[in-house]
Order: C-alpha cells, then sequence, then structure tokens
C-alpha cells in the first residue's frame, strides 16, 4: 500500500502547509509547471520518492533534470504523470491513443489549474489534476491531491484546499 500526494502548478511558490498535508505520504508526484527546481529538494525533504515531469513554463535545471512525461508502476497500477495532456472526453492530441496503448490505469496532469478527479470509463482509467498549488493563474482555490493506491485498488482520494494566500 502507497499513500501518494500529488500536486501541480506550484510556479515556483514553496507552502509550509505542503510538508504537513504530504507527511506520511510515500511517494510525492508533481504534475509540472514547478518553477523552482528548489521546490523538488524540499518535496524529497518530506517522502522518500519525488516523481516530476517539467511543464510549459519551465526551464533551466527543472528542464534537464525532469522529463515531459513519466510512465510507471506504483503497487500494480500503471501511471502516466505529464503537464499537459488533457481529461476524459477531451485528450490531448494523441494522448487517447498512448493511454490505451501503454495500458495507462491512473493519469495525472497539470497545466489548467483546474481540479479535477474524473474516471474514464472508456479507457477504464481515473485522471487527475490536481489543480494549481502556487500563486499564478486565475484559480480562485489553491489545491492539492492525497490517494492511496493499495494493489490496483485506488482510493481514500482527498482534496485539500489550502486557503488564504492566493
Amino acid at each position: 500500500m502507497k499513500k501518494i500526494g500529488i500536486i501541480s502548478d506550484t510556479h515556483g511558490v514553496w507552502d509550509e502547509r505542503f510538508a504537513i498535508h504530504f507527511a506520511g505520504c510515500d511517494e510525492i508526484w508533481h504534475a509540472g509547471d514547478i518553477g523552482d527546481f528548489g521546490i523538488i529538494e524540499r518535496l524529497r525533504e518530506i517522502a522518500p520518492v519525488v516523481r516530476a515531469v517539467s511543464g510549459n513554463i519551465d526551464h533551466g535545471m527543472v528542464s534537464r533534470m525532469c522529463s515531459e512525461m513519466e510512465i510507471f508502476t506504483v503497487e500494480e497500477v500503471k501511471v502516466l504523470l505529464t503537464h499537459i495532456g488533457g481529461y476524459p472526453g477531451k485528450w490531448s492530441k494523441g494522448m487517447k491513443n498512448l493511454l490505451r496503448k501503454e495500458g495507462i490505469k491512473l493519469m495525472v496532469d497539470g497545466h489548467s489549474h483546474i481540479l479535477k478527479v474524473m474516471y474514464d470509463r472508456e479507457l477504464e482509467l481515473l485522471h487527475i489534476n490536481p489543480g494549481a498549488a502556487g500563486h499564478a493563474g486565475w484559480h480562485k482555490v489553491r489545491t492539492l491531491v492525497r490517494l492511496t493506491i493499495d494493489g490496483e485498488d485506488m482510493r481514500d482520494c482527498e482534496i485539500i484546499e489550502l486557503a488564504g494566500n492566493i
């Protein structure tokens, strides 16, 4: 069983509440627009495994150290982590075929700053966009997501709202 913290679109902003809400997580996934590699270093102080992809605003160390997409398996769930991927019914060009071909069961992305947790019945996968945890953008509420993966079971999906400082 693994407890996963999911974050996106920090745009270089660190909030001490990330450490509080992700305490006890086995892994933290950052879905891009990191903004500063120091964010990744601080997340590594919280969880033993940090996976991160670069987003469209990332450059320098972030773009050198983080790929645009990662495909990996946690427990028995095959995961695709990227920054721009769309969502069920509105997948980015080529994404639906890639998800099908790779047998992805959990797709995580960011970019839109819109929190979405949706199940795609056709592809039989869960899509999560954790919204935005930074200040840049038009979102009104900063959000994080926690999820438990146990074997092939994904459960206990929690939405965390970071009130204030927007």
